[in-house]
Parts: structure tokens; C-alpha cells; sequence
């Protein structure tokens, strides 16, 4: 049974920054992608960042447009632990914040949240200007 569950939401002014935490457990993937996805009200389900993990060439981290050069996805394997990094942040950026783990052989892109049946529940990021 895989369990995934964040922290490190919270409320902060625009420009500032925190840092989100994913422990992951009890996945038994080879490869896998490690995604962060954030949902706001009235909106679907958003792919924010992932890292495509346990191939020979190494981890790969993909970025939707509207968070590059702002928010860094890391994973730290001796800890099982996905880190978003977000800095600079902005309104727009409210929402809540979960992570979904799905084996590399998975169909679907990684921004595609019905493609995930991992996730967690989620931890809320409000920023305020």
C-alpha cells in the first residue's frame, strides 16, 4: 500500500516562499514519476512539478510553464521524502498542494492527475497580497 503525506503548507505574503515535504511509503515501483499537483477552487487539478525517477540516465524534473524559474522539485531517496521548493510566490499560486507517485509504465502524461491512483491529501498554501 503506497501512503504519501505532505506538509509544509501555510499562509505567507507575496515574494515569499516555502518549502512542501512528501514522505512517501510503500511503493515498490523500478521507475516513477513523482509529481506535485495543486487544486484552487473552481479549478481542475493542476500537474505543478515532477521528477522522473530509477532510469539509467537519472532523474529528469518537469515544470508547468507557470511556475519555472520559481519552484524546485527535489527528491531525497534516503529519506523517501519529494520536496517543492517555491519561491517568489504569488496569488495565483493558492491552492492545495498534494503529491501522486504512478509507476514510470503508467499511461497518461505526467500533468495528467486521472492517471495517478497514489496521492495524498493534500496540504493548503495561501498567499495574500
Amino acid at each position: 500500500l503506497v501512503r504519501l503525506v505532505e506538509s509544509g503548507g501555510g499562509s505567507v505574503e507575496v515574494g515569499g516562499s516555502l518549502r512542501l515535504s512528501c514522505e512517501i511509503s510503500g511503493y515498490t515501483y523500478n521507475a516513477a514519476w513523482m509529481t506535485w499537483f495543486r487544486h484552487a477552487p473552481g479549478k481542475e487539478s493542476e500537474g505543478v512539478a515532477a521528477i522522473l525517477t530509477g532510469l539509467e540516465h537519472g532523474d529528469s524534473t518537469y515544470y508547468t510553464d507557470s511556475v519555472k524559474g520559481r519552484f524546485t522539485v527535489s527528491l531525497d531517496n534516503a529519506k523517501n521524502t519529494l520536496y517543492l521548493q517555491m519561491d517568489s510566490l504569488k496569488p495565483e499560486d493558492t491552492a492545495m498542494y498534494y503529491c501522486a507517485v504512478k509507476s514510470f509504465t503508467e499511461f497518461g502524461s505526467w500533468f495528467f492527475p486521472g492517471s495517478y491512483v497514489n496521492r495524498g491529501l493534500g496540504t493548503q498554501v495561501t498567499v495574500s497580497s
